[in-house]
Formats: structure tokens, sequence, C-alpha cells
């Protein structure tokens, strides 16, 4: 079966301490096999003791960021691209040190709505910064994920088809495909074609509902998806993502504007995800 994840915002907002030994156990008590840790909160992430408490837990751990309009690979003005490139940098260490060797998300722009489409000077500078950061992943034998996200959170990659002509003009083997069911819903035509096209290039799975709650609860045909993911013969990590103002981030709720409660109780959450993944997996395999 796929290694199966949680993202930690369904546990706490921070990266305390405190707050990585309760993600930890949570994650560990719901069945998952990795926990997802946004480095956001990076300043305050104690990566020793992080990487202590997953390791005693036979946790994987994989990270993910986006950037900030300050600090946008994306940009046109170099000072802005300098300080992109150096969070991505700084990012890939911690997640190294944290013993990951997946680093993903919208490695490429800020996180929020841009005022204009992406200028081609812009795709340039995202293009060279992610040659520089996938040699150095390369380096430490690690994978870098390009997730798709929605029109209302990049203006730089929002369907599959764009995010295969990024990666092929970065053009290193260790940059994967990040897919997100979630930002399908809004910018595919559907959960097949997607999933066919990425094809062996799809390295990493957010399976989120349309309204980012409970699995089940809305609109998306995850049915599809997994047949989808069956298809291409997909054995890479799946996991789940969602978020509600009960479990608030000092910066990445407001940047993926999380305004209302979908859930309370992120370890009850946990458990049914964690049920409802290996259901839609273990029955897409029987339907095979």
């Amino acid at each position: 079966m796929n290694p199966l994840g949680v993202h930690a915002l369904v546990f706490a907002g921070g990266t305390t301490p405190a707050e990585i030994d309760l993600m930890v156990a949570e994650t560990k008590k719901a069945g998952f096999d990795l926990l997802e840790l946004s480095l956001h909160d990076s300043p305050n992430l104690d990566v020793d003791s992080a990487r202590a408490s997953l390791e005693a837990a036979g946790l994987g751990i994989v990270c993910s960021r986006g950037l900030a309009f300050d600090a946008d690979v994306s940009s046109d003005d170099p000072a802005v691209v300098e300080r992109g490139a150096k969070l991505l940098h700084d990012s890939l260490d911690i997640t190294h040190r944290l013993g990951g060797r997946h680093f993903t998300g919208a490695l490429y722009s800020a996180l929020g709505k841009y005022g204009r489409p992406l200028s081609s000077a812009g795709r340039a500078n995202v293009v060279t910064v992610l040659k520089d950061l996938s040699a150095e992943a390369a380096k430490l034998d690690m994978t870098l994920g390009l997730e798709i996200c929605n029109r209302y959170e990049t203006n730089v990659i929002n369907t599959a088809a764009q995010a295969l002509d990024l990666a092929d003009d970065i053009g290193a083997d260790n940059v994967v495909i990040h897919l997100d069911t979630y930002h399908m819903n809004i910018e595919e035509d559907d959960f097949v074609r997607p999933v066919h096209l990425v094809g062996d290039r799809l390295g990493y799975v957010h399976i989120g509902e349309n309204h980012r709650g409970y699995l089940g609860s809305g609109h998306l045909d995850f049915t599809s998806f997994f047949h989808a993911l069956a298809d291409i013969g997909y054995s890479g990590p799946i996991t789940f993502e969602s978020f509600s103002s009960a479990v608030v981030s000092p910066t990445l709720s407001n940047d993926l504007a999380v305004w209302r409660n979908l859930w309370n109780d992120g370890p009850a959450l946990a458990a049914h995800s964690n049920a409802y993944l290996k259901t839609m997996i273990e029955g897409t395999r029987a339907g095979a």
C-alpha cells in the first residue's frame, strides 16, 4: 500500500517542541506512515528535537512550503528572487536535517492571489532558481515536488500540463509532480486525464475535499482519482490535507484563507481520513 501521510495542521498550528510531539503522537495513533510539516514556522522549529521525536515514533517526514511576496522567486526583482532562493535552500536543508528526502509545495511562487499574469522574466527566474535547488537536492539524494495550486494561490502553474512544462525546463530527474485534488477540482477538466498525463513523473499526492473538510462530505469524485492512480501504478505517498479555523497557524492559515470551522477534533478527523484512504486504495485494487 502507498505510504499514507497527514498534514501537521490537522493537529497544531506551530512547530514548537510541544506541538511537534503532539503532531507525531497523533499521526502515529491515527495509523499514518508519515507527517507532512509546513516550514512556514521554521524559525520556531527545533530540528534536532523534532527529528528525535519522529525517529522514536518510526514516522517518515515530508516538508512543504510556499514563498512570500517579499521572497518570491517568480518576481522580476532580483533582490526579491534572492530572498526567495535563500528560503528554499534553507528549507531544503531543514528537510534534510529532519531526515526527509522529499521537499514539496509551491516552491516557485508566493502563496496568494497575484494581480497580474506571470512575466517571462519571472518564469525564467523560477527555472534558474529551481535548477540550482534541484542540483543541491540531488547531492543529498532528495527530490523536489512541484505542487500544482489554483489560480487564487499562484500565477505560475495551475494545471498538470503547465507543471510538466516547468519541470521539463528545469530538466532535473529529481523534480517530480505533486497533484492535489483540492486544486484539481478548481483547475482541471476531470480527475483522470491529469493523472494519466503526469504518469510516472507523479511523485506526491494531496487528498483534500472541495471544502477541505472531512473526506466524503463534499462532492469530489475520489473513486475516479484512485482508479487513475492505479492505472499508472502510482506507489508513492498519499497525504491527507485539511484545514479548519479550529487549528490556526500564525502565517499559513491566512495565506490559505482558512476562515471557517470545517471540523473541531483533529485526531478524530485524522482517524477518519486514514480509514477512508485505506478503504479507497483497497477497494480500487480489489476492483482492478
